[in-house]
């Protein structure tokens, strides 16, 4: 489908409803559903059964996996993974019977860039995850979440760090090397940063 000259696909099984802005080499694929005012970025993969609500923003290069609804107040950066069936929520308090459409009944909910949430975890919102965070399968985010932290359990707890290519990090002296990429870290109060060579 061409539009605004931006090209990407929709599956015909999709919904996509106008206004709303999709970047070039992006795929939504079948039963998924793109409402207006919602913006999607370059070169995403949009899996089956997606939702993805008005005023939602999404990255360059993010892949969201089967069975996922990014919610009005989900803002995610580029390179994000979302795995299948996880899950964002966006009113703290919901009530059936309390109407929740005034404006700040929505929290925003911020997954920076890097980031992966595995399959069926879910992100309460209000919460910010860190660049390069690791959520693990099935875990529940109820606070905010360092950059290159590895978290998991109900209440997510962290059990450690990764590296931007998502391998595990071991710290000797506050310091790390990735065993797979070579990147390099410090450990500095408590917070994990990228060294960058000079």
């Amino acid at each position: 489908m061409m539009t605004s000259g931006r090209l990407y696909v929709v599956h015909e099984s999709a919904y996509v409803d106008e206004p709303c802005t999709i970047g070039e080499g992006t795929t939504i694929w079948h039963f998924s559903h793109v409402m207006r005012d919602a913006r999607i970025g370059r070169n995403c993969r949009i899996g089956q059964n997606v939702s993805v609500a008005s005023r939602a923003i999404i990255g360059d290069n993010v892949k969201i996996q089967n069975n996922v609804s990014i919610y009005e107040g989900v803002i995610l950066e580029d390179d994000v993974f979302c795995g299948p069936s996880m899950v964002f929520t966006n009113v703290v308090t919901p009530r059936s019977h309390v109407p929740r459409n005034q404006p700040g009944d929505y929290h925003r909910t911020l997954v920076r860039q890097g980031a992966t949430i595995g399959a069926n975890a879910t992100i309460v919102c209000g919460v910010t995850i860190g660049e390069y965070a690791f959520v693990g399968a099935g875990a529940v985010v109820t606070h905010d979440v360092p950059p290159y932290a590895l978290v998991f359990g109900n209440p997510a707890r962290l059990r450690g760090s990764v590296c931007a290519c998502g391998l595990t990090l071991t710290f000797d002296r506050e310091q790390a090397t990735c065993a797979g990429c070579s990147r390099s870290y410090e450990l500095r109060a408590g917070c994990v940063r990228r060294m960058v060579p000079q």
